[in-house]
C-alpha cells in the first residue's frame, strides 16, 4: 500500500503543479487590441501570415522589409480584410536603417508594444559551395539585424506597452541541418541570443519568446537561394516543405505564434515532427548525428558550376513544381511569394 500512497502523491503534486502553470499562463496574457505590433520580416511568408493573426486581434501592424512592392501589397491585404497597417523599407542588416525605422515608428505611434523578428534568407547548398560571404549575410540578417531591432527599440518599449519580444529562430537553431550551414549557424545564435535576452530582460517585465519552426508551407522555397546542383537542390527542398502531415500550413504556424506571444511562453516548437527531433536530438546527439550524415549523403553531390547562386524561381524542372508540391506551391500563391509577373 505504501507504493499505491507514494504514486497517489506523486500524481497528486503532478497535477497541481499543472494546473498552477497553467493559472500562471493565463494571468501573463494581454489584449493586442490596439496595441503596436512591428513586424521585421512581415512582407511576405510567415511574417505576412502572422500580421494576418495578429490584425484579426485587433493590433495595429507595421511592416518593415526590403521590397516596397511586397509591403504595399501586404499592406493592402491587411487592410482589405479590415485591419489597420502601414509599412516601412529597411534593410535590417544595416544599424543605421533600422535605427531610423523605430525612430520613424516611435514618432508615428508613440512607442511600440510587440516587435517580432522574422526577416530572414535561406541558403542551400553542399557546405563545398559555401562562400564566407554567405555566412556573412546569414549571420547579418538573422543575428546581427534582430540584436540591432532589440537594442533600439528596448529604450522606447521599456517606457511602457506590452514588452513583447518575439524572435523566429528554426529547428535549424536547434539541430544542425545539412546542405543548410549558413542558415543553421545564424539560426543557431538567434537562439542562444533570444534565450539570453529572457532571462536578462525578465526583471524589467519583458516576455521574450524563442519560436523555432520546423517544416512550414510559407512558400518561401521560391525565393530560397541556391547552390551546387540548382535543380536537384530545389526539388528536394521544396517537396520537403509541401508533404502532408510533416508540414505545417503557415495560417496555423502563425496563430500558435501569436497564441505564445500573447501568454509570453518562454519557446515555441512548431510540427510534431520537431518537437521529436528536438528531445531525440537531446537525448542522444549521437543517433541524431548519425541520421543526419545518413541523410547528408542522399542529398545531391557537389556539382559543376555549384558556385552560382540562382533562386528558387530559377531552379525550377519539369518535376518541381507537380502535384508533389501543389500545397507548397498554393502557399506560395497566398503569401505574397510571387514574382512579377506571376508564374502561376
Amino acid at each position: 500500500m505504501r507504493w499505491q500512497t507514494s504514486l497517489g502523491i506523486a500524481i497528486g503534486a503532478g497535477l497541481g503543479s499543472l494546473l498552477a502553470l497553467r493559472a500562471a499562463r493565463g494571468r501573463r496574457a494581454i489584449d493586442f487590441r490596439g496595441r503596436t505590433v512591428v513586424i521585421f520580416g512581415g512582407s511576405r511568408g510567415l511574417g505576412l501570415a502572422m500580421a494576418r493573426a495578429f490584425s484579426a486581434e485587433g493590433a495595429y501592424l507595421v511592416l518593415v522589409a526590403r521590397d516596397e512592392d511586397e509591403l504595399n501589397r501586404a499592406v493592402a491585404d491587411l487592410e482589405a480584410h479590415g485591419g489597420q497597417a502601414h509599412a516601412i523599407s529597411c534593410d535590417i542588416r544595416s544599424r543605421s536603417q533600422v535605427e531610423r525605422t523605430i525612430q520613424r515608428i516611435v514618432h508615428d505611434r508613440g512607442g511600440l508594444d510587440v516587435l517580432v523578428n522574422d526577416a530572414g534568407i535561406i541558403q542551400v547548398g553542399p557546405f563545398d559551395h559555401m562562400t564566407i560571404a554567405d555566412f556573412e549575410d546569414a549571420m547579418a540578417t538573422h543575428f546581427w539585424g534582430p540584436l540591432y531591432t532589440i537594442l533600439t527599440a528596448l529604450p522606447h518599449m521599456r517606457r511602457g506597452g506590452a514588452r513583447r519580444i518575439v524572435n523566429i529562430s528554426s529547428i535549424g537553431g536547434k539541430i544542425a541541418v545539412p546542405h543548410l550551414l549558413p542558415y543553421t549557424a545564424s539560426k543557431f545564435a538567434l537562439t542562444g541570443l533570444s534565450e539570453g535576452l529572457r532571462s536578462e530582460l525578465a526583471r524589467d517585465g519583458f516576455a521574450v519568446t524563442t519560436v523555432c519552426p520546423g517544416l512550414m508551407r510559407t512558400g518561401s522555397t521560391y525565393n530560397a537561394r541556391f547552390k551546387g546542383r540548382h535543380r536537384d537542390e530545389f526539388a528536394w527542398f521544396h517537396v520537403s516543405s509541401a508533404i502532408p502531415g510533416f508540414t505545417i500550413s503557415a495560417s496555423r504556424a502563425a496563430h500558435q505564434i501569436v497564441d505564445a506571444c500573447r501568454h509570453g511562453d518562454p519557446e515555441l516548437v512548431i510540427t510534431p515532427a520537431a518537437k521529436i527531433a528536438v528531445v531525440a536530438n537531446g537525448l542522444s546527439p549521437a543517433i541524431t548525428a548519425r541520421a543526419l550524415a545518413i541523410a547528408n549523403r542522399v542529398l545531391p553531390k557537389p556539382g559543376e558550376g555549384g558556385d552560382e547562386s540562382r533562386s528558387g524561381w530559377q531552379s525550377v524542372s519539369r518535376f518541381v513544381p507537380s502535384m508533389l508540391t501543389r500545397l507548397a506551391d498554393r502557399a506560395t500563391r497566398e503569401h505574397n511569394e510571387l514574382p512579377e509577373p506571376s508564374p502561376f
